[in-house]
């Protein structure tokens, strides 16, 4: 089965404290909201010490239209995504030999924060000695569920072409898109969570000698996905395009429907493999937030040890949508993953959906 050989991070220059932050939305919001002091208290509630940002704070009080928004994400998504495959492709936590980029034989590109065609994947492509024929899948959309989705699309091409490696780049500037004249209640709740990020993992199939790349190391290999589409509920969390830009919509119903919808999907999709969830020793859970990971705890009956990994990222970056559970398995296969442990990749996204993707370290 395909295994993921290596990952890497890549944290956008300014990084913020949640307290300040925290003086950044009260300064901007104060006169709208005259309960503020109360609803900051999402600020410091949702365990969140501090987040990166590709630019200065002080660039959200000045006036940006919706074109200087995505001008600025198509100059720095392409800048911060070409140093992670970079980094990927030469990672020696991972890799006791780097992988030329010319051997890449499709680059995967998930996105949710900016606009750009031609995609961020081709103007990357350009910088680095990417191989003509390399395929290119740029991927739209899926929010904080596009990590998962993109190693389960490239589990998915390797089990066609099992010669292949394949990068999965995630690229998300969430922090391009506050809209500081949005005085919703979903935009505070974002404001509180979101964070840029940008991440990527290797991805070959079987009949690559992964040996060679990373010696007898321990890694995860992916034995199955799972994606579900909760049917009518495009209203849980996604955007709103407007002239200004894109506006977050952030159901508060998103825990509630994690802890009534998700444990079945979890269940059946163990059971194909004859598992159940406490046979699960590393869960890479995408961080949505604190009541997110509560939800998850509640729903699967998990210990609290087992979204200490998410949790951690939660704290030290924000919720950063499709990079963040790369970061979550960044985190943990740099712990070392035990021969035959079992590992479940979970994010959620709009639609509103899930992925699952099973691994076992071999």
């Amino acid at each position: 089965m395909p295994k993921i050989l290596s990952t890497s991070l890549y944290d956008p220059p300014y990084e913020m404290n949640q307290a300040d932050i925290t003086e950044f939305a009260r300064e901007i919001f104060h006169e709208d909201f005259k309960d503020i002091d109360r609803l900051l208290q999402v600020f410091s509630n949702g365990e969140i010490i501090k987040r990166n940002f590709s630019v200065p704070l002080s660039w959200h009080s000045e006036g940006h239209t919706f074109e200087d928004k995505n001008e600025t994400y198509i100059k720095h998504a392409t800048e911060f995504g070409k140093k992670a495959i970079e980094a990927c492709v030469t990672n020696h936590d991972f890799l006791q030999q780097s992988i030329p980029i010319e051997e890449i034989d499709a680059l995967f590109f998930i996105s949710s924060t900016g606009i750009s065609t031609p995609s961020i994947e081709a103007r990357i492509m350009n910088t680095l000695p990417f191989k003509s024929t390399t395929k290119r899948i740029p991927i739209w959309g899926l929010g904080c569920a596009g990590g998962a989705a993109g190693l389960s699309r490239a589990f998915d091409y390797c089990l066609a072409y099992p010669k292949a490696k394949v990068l999965v780049l995630c690229v998300e500037l969430c922090s391009l898109t506050f809209q500081a004249n949005d005085r919703s209640k979903s935009n505070l709740v974002g404001t509180s969570l979101f964070s840029d990020g940008v991440a990527c993992a290797l991805v070959v199939g079987d009949n690559v000698q992964s040996d060679q790349y990373t010696g007898k190391r321990a890694m995860p290999q992916l034995l199955g996905t799972n994606s579900r589409l909760l049917k009518d509920s495009e209203d849980v969390m996604g955007w709103n395009v407007q002239n200004s830009g894109l506006h977050v919509v952030f159901s508060r119903s998103i825990p509630n429907l994690i802890t009534n919808w998700l444990e079945p999907i979890v269940s059946d999709f163990l059971l194909e493999f004859e598992l159940t969830i406490d046979e699960i020793e590393q869960f890479i859970a995408h961080p949505g937030g604190k009541k997110v990971l509560d939800a998850y705890e509640s729903a699967l009956k998990l210990a609290k040890e087992k979204t200490t990994p998410s949790r951690y990222i939660l704290e030290n970056y924000g919720n950063m949508s499709s990079p963040t559970v790369l970061y979550v398995l960044d985190h943990v296969m740099k712990q070392g993953g035990q021969t035959n442990q079992y590992g479940l990749i979970a994010a959620l996204g709009p639609g509103f959906s899930s992925e699952l993707l099973l691994l076992q370290w071999k």
